[in-house]
């Protein structure tokens, strides 16, 4: 009888929590902890008042708990302009006040808020994510707090913030000097006023962590701000947020000074803080299955790594990876790692399958793998079975290659994948490369789905903050926020001591895929007529071309009626030319067959020399081959010429 009362106590008090009655718990927390609590009426609400870690704080409780248990955290002017908090109380936030204004966002006041957030955290649920509100001065503390924690932040709300207390209340610029004020900062943050002068940890400058965790921060200004100019401080941090790739919106108020703060109608700051911290803002989709394990035992424990990027231009340019590489290096500061950049715009899985042991191996076994091609496997119009046989291509090769590696999977997103899931479908080359995920167990990130539901969240917008498949600098944020939460999630728990290999299915999920796929160097073929070697080749036309195709050795021609030979053992051919705007269609016969054609120019090509794989045939009998490969008289009517310029021949 007695466990059995224990158990219906717990289970009221775990149903006493689900309804959230945080103002008895407040309150009984309080007796516990053995701080004495006040308990009054604040605007209908009910009001605590504590003292905690030395400073006053204050906690008002709705009537009606979210569930997620949200929270307004306000620094300075507690119940002035009262208007957004009341507004958010009515949604079942809690507001949440501690007084360190005096302290003016120095390491003291960091000091003091981490404690309060820890206890509000830890003994009391709240949401480990607190939306920040920040007036005139506390804007010091919100940015300062924000910056040393910004994992720990939904959002940032700041009014008429000072961002730089050179300018207020040091009044070095336009900003109203306050001497009792200036005098009290100083000594907050223990320099003379010349050491002031050249402090460089003010809000304005330390706007890069909030970037990098994509931390919305939204202002409301007056124009005419006399006390704490905008030109001095959020018209800066509007500049350097948005070049770090942060989002921030800036309400501007014509004309009106530094008081009062806030909007008469706090619709649009309430909304920005509720579409941010809703309780399914992080809107992860990731697949962990078999996880990170070798690559983290060698970190972590033998100090080494290599860590590879395969993919097309999203991985080619700079952004997340060169986010990925630091977040590496700072969480194994004493590994040795070496990152290989191994992206080529325009190129998907099936040339990655085929330049997969000379671009990415090239070095020795590579520890961690980072692949996608969802975007130019579906824009470069590859078929499912193509896609399929492409992405087990790279990975049932690298897995031969160093059995202990592991591989990432990622979807990026595009406007047609978008289109897609907003039609209640998958779009086909995710579930083509998740079903080879599956088949491997491999992590694998969609963020595709990630982006889309976010932005149908109202979180963010395609065409000013995602902006284009080749994200802004906030969209990189995002995507290395999401990449970064994948990996924490895999190397949460305690590492295996060793390194153990990864099984390989003893049989393909295609037996055509390309799994064996290598470079043929064109030296091999047999020139028959018209195609000459060209050791460094260069159009010289200025239309677009890609890093590793141009000024490089190709077989090249500029009329019908050329021919080749190339003697190759495998199950599948083709090639990998340089599609420009002069390119024709050739043809080609294997095993003296019937000659087929293929037509060179694509969609892109009246403006790039951009590298394309075209495999020829994938489905051949294991032995001995011989490929014709011909110019002809026909080209695509957007073409200009009959061209023909082969990089590699593609063998598998």
């Amino acid at each position: 009888m007695k466990i059995i009362r224990i158990l219906l106590s717990i289970l009221a008090l775990t149903a006493f929590r689900a309804d959230i009655s945080l103002c008895d718990d407040f309150a009984r927390r309080l007796e516990v902890d053995g701080i004495s609590g006040r308990k009054s009426a604040w605007h209908g609400y009910d009001r605590y008042d504590f003292p905690y870690d030395t400073r006053d704080c204050t906690v008002i409780t709705p009537g009606n708990p979210a569930g997620h248990l949200p929270w307004i955290w306000r620094a300075r002017f507690f119940g002035h302009e009262s208007q957004t908090d009341l507004a958010l109380l009515d949604k079942g936030f809690h507001l949440v006040y501690m007084d360190v204004a005096g302290l003016f966002g120095s390491p003291a006041a960091v000091n003091h808020w981490n404690a309060f957030y820890n206890y509000l955290t830890g003994q009391h649920g709240f949401n480990r994510r607190a939306a920040l509100e920040g007036m005139s001065r506390g804007g010091l503390i919100v940015y300062n707090w924000a910056g040393g924690n910004p994992g720990k932040v939904a959002c940032i709300y700041a009014d008429n913030p000072v961002c730089d207390f050179k300018s207020w209340p040091g009044g070095r610029g336009k900003g109203k000097y306050h001497q009792p004020s200036w005098q009290a900062c100083l000594k907050a943050y223990g320099l003379t006023a010349e050491q002031a002068l050249d402090y460089e940890h003010n809000p304005i400058d330390n706007l890069e962590p909030l970037a990098r965790f994509v931390v919305p921060v939204l202002h409301v200004c007056g124009t005419a701000d006399t006390v704490v100019p905008i030109s001095e401080n959020s018209d800066v941090v509007e500049e350097r947020y948005k070049k770090l790739g942060g989002k921030i919106t800036v309400i501007r108020k014509p004309g009106m000074d530094h008081h009062p703060h806030s909007l008469k109608d706090p619709k649009p700051i309430v909304d920005f803080i509720l579409t941010h911290t809703t309780a399914d803002y992080d809107k992860f989709r990731l697949s962990l299955r078999h996880g990170l394990r070798n690559c983290g035992i060698k970190f972590h424990r033998q100090k080494t790594g290599r860590v590879a990027f395969l993919g097309g231009s999203i991985t080619y340019n700079p952004g997340w990876r060169n986010m990925i590489c630091r977040y590496l290096q700072q969480r194994f500061p004493e590994t040795r790692f070496e990152f290989i950049a191994a992206g080529i715009p325009s190129t998907g899985s099936t040339p990655g399958a085929f330049r997969l042991t000379r671009d990415v191996f090239k070095n020795g076994p590579v520890d961690l793998l980072f692949e996608e091609a969802a975007v130019n496997d579906s824009t470069n119009g590859r078929s499912d079975t193509e896609q399929v046989r492409g992405m087990e291509g790279i990975v049932r090769q690298a897995r031969t290659l160093n059995p202990d590696i592991d591989i990432i999977l990622m979807h990026f997103v595009d406007p047609g994948k978008m289109k897609t899931y907003n039609e209640g479908s998958m779009p086909a080359v995710i579930r083509n490369h998740e079903k080879v995920a599956e088949y491997y167990k491999l992590p694998s990130l969609n963020l595709a789905l990630e982006i889309n539901e976010r932005i149908n969240a109202g979180q963010f917008d395609w065409p000013n903050d995602f902006r284009n498949l080749h994200p802004s600098p906030f969209g990189q944020n995002v995507y290395f926020r999401s990449i970064r939460h994948l990996l924490d999630t895999a190397w949460a728990k305690p590492l295996p001591q060793n390194v153990k290999s990864n099984p390989i299915p003893p049989e393909p999920l295609d037996r055509f895929s390309y799994y064996r796929g290598r470079y043929v160097d064109i030296g091999e073929a047999e020139l028959v007529e018209g195609f000459t070697h060209d050791p460094a080749w260069n159009p010289g036309d200025g239309k677009g071309l890609r890093k590793g195709f141009v000024d490089v050795p190709v077989l090249k021609v500029n009329r019908p009626g050329a021919a080749l030979r190339l003697k190759f053992e495998g199950t599948a051919v083709g090639v990998f030319v340089t599609c420009g705007p002069d390119v024709g269609i050739i043809e080609y016969s294997i095993d003296k067959s019937s000659f087929r054609q293929i037509d060179q120019f694509t969609q892109w090509s009246a403006n790039l020399h951009l590298p394309w794989a075209y495999i020829l045939d994938a489905e051949l009998s294991r032995g001995e081959h011989e490929i014709i490969l011909r110019t002809t008289s026909k080209k695509n009517p957007k073409s200009r010429g009959y061209a023909c310029r082969i990089v590699y021949f593609l063998v598998n």
